[in-house]
C-alpha cells in the first residue's frame, strides 16, 4: 500500500472517532437515572404483631431530566431471606406516626412519595416510612430493605440497604 493511502486512512480514522467522542459527550445525562443511599433506619413496635421503620435516605438525581415518582415500595428481606412487603405511610400520615411514637425521633426530611418530583443535577434527603405486620423483633433482625421507585415513564429502581 502507498504510504499517502495509510496517512489518509490513518486521519479519516480519528476524525471518525472525534466524531463518535463528540456524539457520546454531548449524550450524557440523558439517560433517566437515580441513586439512593440509605442514612438511617428506625424502628418502633406498633404493637406485638407489627412495626414502623422510618428510612432516612440521600437521592441522587444525575441526569439532566425532570424525573417524577410514581410509586414507592418497600420490602424487608428477614434473616431467613423471606420478603416481606411493607405498607409505605403517607406524608400525611408519616407526621401522626412521630407524633405517637416519639421513640422515632422527629421528623426532619420530606417524605419521598407518589408526584415528588427530582430536578436534573440534584442531591436530596428524603424519608420513607413503612408498616410491616411482624414483631419489631424480626424487623431488628432482618438482613436488609430493599426500596423500589418506580418513575412516571416506567423505569424502575431498587435500592438496598446493605
Amino acid at each position: 500500500m502507498s504510504r499517502n493511502f495509510l496517512i489518509a486512512f490513518g486521519v479519516g480514522l480519528a476524525v471518525i472517532a472525534l466524531a463518535v467522542a463528540g456524539v457520546m459527550f454531548m449524550q450524557r445525562g440523558s439517560a433517566i437515572e437515580i441513586q439512593a443511599k440509605y442514612l438511617k433506619v428506625r424502628t418502633a413496635p406498633l404493637d406485638d404483631t407489627s412495626t414502623v421503620a422510618v428510612m432516612d435516605l440521600r437521592v441522587t438525581n444525575p441526569s439532566n431530566l425532570l424525573l417524577e415518582i410514581r410509586q414507592v415500595t418497600v420490602e424487608m428481606e428477614d434473616a431467613k431471606g423471606e420478603r416481606i412487603t411493607g405498607d409505605v405511610i403517607s406524608e400525611g400520615d408519616t407526621q401522626r406516626v412521630f407524633e405517637a411514637l416519639p421513640v422515632l425521633g422527629q421528623k426532619y426530611l420530606e417524605t419521598l412519595s407518589m408526584r415528588r418530583r427530582l430536578s436534573g443535577r440534584s442531591v436530596g434527603d428524603y424519608m420513607v416510612a413503612a408498616r410491616f405486620s411482624v414483631p419489631a423483633a424480626q424487623v431488628d433482625a432482618r438482613k436488609r430493605f430493599i426500596l423500589h421507585v418506580d418513575e412516571v415513564d416506567g423505569k424502575s429502581f431498587d435500592f438496598l440497604e446493605r
